[in-house]
């Protein structure tokens, strides 16, 4: 009687501890998840002070030496204020390359240490002997990473949304506005899903690392090269997708065409004018172009992982 009393407590103050095979594959790769998770952060963290001090101190320069005449009218003054505006300018553009380089991080890390590493070194096999299916196998490495980038990327979207439609006025003029609009939308999110689906299909497909790396890698610039020059639901952006509503403020305070004269400053005296202000406004098809380009990508996800279990299954049994 006093033995067994003596020994419940114990019993119960046995920590909690996730397991499984979701546990053991965070564990495994938790340097991945850790760089994954501190990607996340960092461009989170450009985002919102892109949003806020980053905006404040470029909205003041262009309050006081005019819109985009900042450069000039900013160095004249003795002022080193291009450097910061263009800079900004710069920043703003930056996170949709990083996402962008993400969905290849993910494609070679599915090809190589996800899949094609353990089916090398043989630990994919260890395990479907023991009490993991090779189904099961393969789902956790689809269904675990697709959890994660679903989630951050989701986050990553939606804060640049909100940059967007807060200081989309602060950009300077051009094509690359319109090109950047189209990675603030849900098919940014499928697109590393489409990576993830590649590397492990290219894992399984090859089963040596350095060959699924190569593969993966190029086939997932592919996607990247098609999406940005071929791809017919963001290259109907051209122009009519996003236009661009620009006006000059004379000193009067009253608001006229914009001249385009933002480096001379001949020029803007001539107009009076001293600042400009510029809107973006998406076409009403954005959405149904953008979900529908959603839906192939990941139609196209859908394809590859059902092509990935087919070889799976081959695998398994030869």
């Amino acid at each position: 009687m006093s033995a067994a009393l003596a020994t419940a407590p114990a019993a119960r103050r046995v920590p909690l501890r996730p397991r499984g095979l979701a546990w053991a594959l965070l564990r495994l790769h938790r340097t991945a998840l850790g760089i994954w998770t501190g990607f996340v952060l960092l461009t989170a963290g450009l985002v919102l002070w892109l949003y806020g001090p980053g905006a404040a101190r470029t909205q003041h320069l262009f309050d006081t030496f005019g819109y985009a005449g900042v450069q000039q009218d900013a160095w004249s003054n003795g002022i080193i204020g291009s450097v910061f505006s263009g800079a900004y300018n710069d920043l703003f553009y930056d996170p949709a390359s990083l996402l962008t380089a993400a969905s290849f991080a993910v494609a070679l890390f599915a090809a190589g240490p996800l899949t094609a590493r353990e089916l090398e070194n043989g630990t994919a096999r260890l395990a479907w002997t023991q009490s993991v299916t090779p189904a099961r196998w393969l789902a956790a490495r689809l269904a675990l990473p697709a959890l994660l980038l679903t989630a951050g990327t989701g986050l990553l979207v939606v804060l640049y949304r909100m940059l967007w439609s807060a200081h989309a006025d602060l950009l300077l003029a051009g094509y690359a506005p319109q090109q950047l609009y189209f990675s603030i939308g849900p098919a940014t999110v499928a697109t590393p899903l489409l990576g993830l689906a590649v590397g492990v299909l290219a894992g399984l497909v090859l089963r040596r690392t350095l060959p699924a790396l190569t593969a993966a890698g190029l086939a997932q610039y592919a996607v990247v090269a098609v999406r940005a020059n071929l791809w017919p639901f963001q290259r109907a952006y051209g122009q009519p997708g996003l236009s661009v509503r620009s006006r000059a403020t004379t000193s009067a305070g009253t608001e006229i065409h914009d001249p385009g004269c933002y480096l001379s400053r001949a020029c803007l005296a001539r107009h009076d004018v001293v600042g400009f202000t510029r809107q973006y406004l998406p076409s009403p098809d954005y959405w149904p172009r953008q979900l529908l380009e959603t839906g192939v990508l990941l139609a196209v996800t859908a394809v590859l992982v059902a092509a990935a279990f087919a070889v799976l299954r081959r695998t398994s049994t030869s």
